[in-house]
């Protein structure tokens, strides 16, 4: 899964930004998040989500002009692709708006 997500803020911003987007994830979904762990650098990072027995893992990266983020889901999850996707595009849009 692919989702690219464009901004108008500074590439350090828009970094801090999509952290916080990891935090709350972690603070919403508590009880369904049996693991979260992220591994940034300057301009991305790497994470690894598992939850109600799945495992999600994939990259940010942060441009100057957008954030790619790249996931694996397992099979047993393509067929929400589009529902998770379409919710990870929504939250991202709204952190990164100026």
């Amino acid at each position: 899964m692919n989702i690219s997500i464009p901004h108008e803020l500074s590439q350090p911003e828009a970094m801090s930004r999509i952290k916080n987007l990891f935090n709350k994830i972690k603070e919403e979904q508590k009880s369904n998040i049996q693991e979260l762990t992220e591994e940034w650098t300057e301009n991305g990072g790497s994470f690894k989500l598992r939850s109600m027995g799945f495992e999600i893992t994939g990259n940010v990266e942060v441009l100057p002009f957008a954030v790619e983020i790249t996931a694996k889901l397992p099979v047993a999850l393509t067929m929400f692709q589009g529902a998770i996707k379409g919710m990870i595009e929504k939250e991202a849009k709204n952190l990164l708006e100026k």
